[in-house]
Parts: structure tokens; sequence; C-alpha cells
């Protein structure tokens, strides 16, 4: 068994990115403080490493690559589409350190329709198959969760545990928190039902069906039902522990998994809260890999060196020993040209030109 090879991946998934004709957004490791202090709800970490620069400006070590691209995006002018890989700097939930973090992703800006959140939530799932087959990717909606809240008349500052407990799908202290707020028994068993709710959306929209309590609600499943019938269902699953943050997030928000990491390695969704937070117009919808989880990831070692061993004499023209190997890599296999079988190597096969 080996590490996977993550710069690998990431060479694929920039190229993959690039077919969509996402363009590559790249940006200084320094950023004006001003910017994150600004939007501290919107980061993941709170915690900021700053220093100041020459000319006085107290600048940060980037923790955040969405934060840059919102400001920078253009007003108007249709859709903006970027992916990046970049290192972030942000402090761990365990050890409180700081640590570089390489994340690889994508950000849709602009005038977002069905169509580019379809796209997106394909290039999440291409992402996660280009790491693992085996792979899932989770879904829910803010506005169907947020919808039932309202219909509850539940205060603002009570959706963050309620949330919070949602996503650790923990249903017996979800009950006692809704007791303790005193919302109507059929509110709480509706959001335990759907803390626990996960499963293939074909089975698992009948019971949403089921809560649809306002037009809120009712739009929010639509939205779900239409994102969700774009991509093929066979790894797709919905998942209303995925609950991120309302204050960011506010339409469909998705999490992708691969096995042998006990997190997701993939993380996204609409925050059109963002654009508004920094005075801009329009929609956003976008996720990132999380390439340093990768590193923990084992993969089988292959058990040859190359597929194809190909052995010519000095009799064969150089051009057929040459185009017959590009012949094979073209068909996708890796072939090492050789007079004769090197030590210590395997191959899948040997071959002779001709």
């Amino acid at each position: 068994m080996g590490p996977l090879d993550s710069e690998r991946v990431v060479g694929q998934l920039r190229e993959l990115y690039r077919r969509y004709g996402y363009i590559q957004y790249k940006m200084s490791k320094f950023e004006p403080y001003d910017l994150y202090v600004q939007n501290k709800s919107f980061l993941v970490s709170e915690d900021i490493l700053t220093f100041t620069d020459a000319d006085g400006r107290l600048m940060a070590l980037k923790p955040d690559v969405t934060l840059s691209i919102v400001k920078n995006a253009k007003e108007g002018g249709g859709l903006q589409k970027v992916y990046y890989s970049e290192n972030v700097y942000r402090t761990t939930p365990i050890t409180r350190s700081f640590q570089e973090i390489m994340q690889t992703g994508l950000e849709c800006v602009g005038e977002v329709d069905l169509v580019a959140m379809g796209e997106v939530l394909l290039l999440a799932a291409r992402s996660l198959e280009l790491i693992s087959g085996d792979y899932l990717l989770d879904v829910s909606h803010l506005g169907f969760v947020a919808g039932l809240l309202d219909s509850a008349g539940v205060e603002e500052d009570c959706r963050d545990r309620l949330l919070e407990l949602m996503g650790e799908k923990n249903t017996s202290s979800l009950g006692s928190l809704c007791r303790e707020l005193g919302l109507a028994p059929e509110v709480s068993e509706d959001l335990c039902r759907l803390a626990a709710l996960f499963g293939p959306p074909g089975e698992a929209f009948p019971v949403l069906e089921g809560m649809v309590r306002g037009e809120r609600m009712e739009a929010a499943l639509q939205e779900l039902r239409d994102v969700c019938a774009l991509i093929p269902e066979d790894h797709l699953r919905l998942d209303f522990s995925v609950v991120n943050d309302m204050d960011y997030y506010n339409g469909f928000i998705f999490r992708g998994y691969i096995p042998g990491l006990p997190s997701g390695v993939l993380s996204g969704g609409r925050y059109d809260n963002l654009l508004r937070q920094m005075g801009r117009s329009g929609g956003a919808v976008g996720f990132a890999v999380y390439m340093n989880l990768l590193e923990r990831l084992e993969q089988p070692e292959p058990g040859y060196d190359a597929d194809v061993l190909l052995l010519y004499d000095g009799q064969t023209p150089a051009a057929s020993v040459l185009r017959e190997a590009e012949a094979c890599r073209m068909r996708g296999e890796s072939v090492r040209v050789e007079r004769s079988a090197p030590e210590g190597l395997s191959f899948r096969t040997v071959r002779k030109v001709g």
C-alpha cells in the first residue's frame, strides 16, 4: 500500500475543470486583512495569521479563497466560472494550531440558474470519481430546513444549536431541545426525521413531500428535485445532516465522501448570502476538495512497473519502434521501450515491435 498521489489528482482535477470552460484563478499568499475581518462569519476558522507590510498595511496569510474570488468578480455579464488550486492557512478544530492546507475547487458567480447548479454538482461527482469510483455525494437544501423552522416560529438565535444537533444526527438531544424551546410535537418529529434521513433521492423525496409547510419548503423541494435529476442517482444520497452555516449557505448544499476517510473530502453549495454581505448582486455556487485529507488515503501499489515492455532489435527502424509505442499509449497503456528486458522491473505484458 502507498499514499494517494495527490499531485496527480490535482492535475486531473485542473484538466477536468478546464474541459468545462472554467478559467484558473490565482491569488497571492497575502491579502489585506480587512477582507477577512469584515467577513469573519463566513470563514471556517476565525483565527488569521497577520503581519504589517512595509507600507504599514495589515496583511493576512490567506485563510480562504472564495472571499477573494467574490471580491474580484465583475458585476453583470452573465457567469464567471473559475477554478483554483491554492494553499490556505487556518487552524484545526482539535489542536488549534495553524496548518497549510491545499484546496482545489471551483466557483460559479453571477446569474446562477438550474444549468449552472447542475453542472457544479456534476463536476463535484466527477471530482470524487477521479479519487475513488466508490464515492458518495450527500445533498440537502437549507431552504427546506429554514422553511420548517420558519413555519414553527423558531427564533434566529436558537437555530444554530438545532442545526448542530441535526449535523450530528443526534435525534435524542434534538427532540429534547425542541421540547425545551416549546416547539410543537409534529415539528420536533419532522426535524428528527430530517436529521435521520439518508437514502437515494427516489426513496427520500416521498418522505420530504409529507413535511412541506408553505411556499419556501415547496420551492426548496422542487429545486432539490430539479438539481438531483440532472446527475446519475447511483452515488447520490439525500442527507439533511448536511446542514452547514445558514449565514453562509442559502440553498442546496452537498458533501462528498470516499472510502477510507471518516470526514468529507469535498464540500460546497449555493452561497448567495456571501454576495449580499459583500454588497454584490447575483448568485454563487461552488465547492472545494480538501487535498490534505487525501494524504491519509492509502492506495494499493500496482503489481507491475508498466503495462507493456516493448522490445526491439538493431534491425528495427526507430520510427517503427516509436510509432508502435505511441499506439499502445493511445490505448491507455503505459509503455517502456527497451532493447532487452531490464532487471528488477515487472510488466503486465512483453511485446516485440512488429
